[in-house]
């Protein structure tokens, strides 16, 4: 399934450190958008939104 990102507003972690992260984008209905943020241009990760709850619960967990 391809996903228009179009109005997707990306974020860094506060976590972040360096140059080495990733944006996130979250304001789409349906879609939580993933990239690497030296590549702004470059491929983007799609999942959905509830996916994407669950990694982030479990990464907290680590």
């Amino acid at each position: 399934m391809v996903h228009h990102l179009t109005g997707a507003t990306w974020r860094k972690s506060t976590r972040s450190a360096g140059g080495e992260c990733v944006e996130v984008a979250d304001n789409l209905p349906g879609v939580v958008g993933v990239r690497d943020s030296k590549d702004a241009t470059g491929p983007v990760l799609t999942f959905a939104p509830a996916a994407w709850r669950r990694f982030v619960a479990h990464a907290k967990l680590s």
